[in-house]
């Protein structure tokens, strides 16, 4: 949305039967269940979860395992938080780029990035109160999303 190209590549994952382990598999299906609700308990977001059973424990695809989604099980567990992650992300940057702004106010192309986040980020919240993921008067406000960042930190 915000470049000059098309672009028609994509990562495409391989056709799988949800559900089925494959042959040769070093954990089961409770054991990744178990391990991602571990990981969550010490903080890590849906990313970090995903990319740790990757390296660790040869799970490519949480979902091929469980035959759900890894954020669904947080979700079951409670352990998804208030705010989704991938606004979540968007908002720690957005923090990040205001407080660079505020020390270095010559920066002009700095200030393009930040619209760019910020219309991400306005993008997501309709979608997100589209959906019941957030309240329906939910808005974002860059003082308030430095303070809800604090907060998590």
């Amino acid at each position: 949305m915000h470049s000059k190209k098309h672009g028609k590549a994509k990562s495409r994952k391989p056709v799988v039967e949800l559900g089925k382990i494959p042959e040769g598999a070093e954990v089961t299906k409770e054991q990744v269940v178990e391990l991602i609700v571990k990981y969550a308990k010490q903080g890590m977001g849906p990313a970090q979860i995903g990319e740790k059973l990757k390296r660790e424990h040869k799970v490519p695809y949480v979902r091929q395992y469980t035959g759900k989604r890894l954020v669904e099980i947080l979700d079951e567990h409670k352990l998804s938080g208030d705010i989704p992650s991938d606004l979540m992300n968007l908002m720690k940057t957005a923090v990040g780029m205001h407080n660079h702004l505020d020390r270095n106010k010559q920066d002009k192309h700095n200030v393009m990035r930040l619209r760019r986040v910020e219309s991400k980020i306005w993008r997501l919240t309709k979608y997100y109160v589209r959906e019941g993921k957030l309240p329906e008067h939910w808005k974002y406000d860059p003082k308030q999303a430095e303070l809800i960042i604090k907060g998590k930190a």
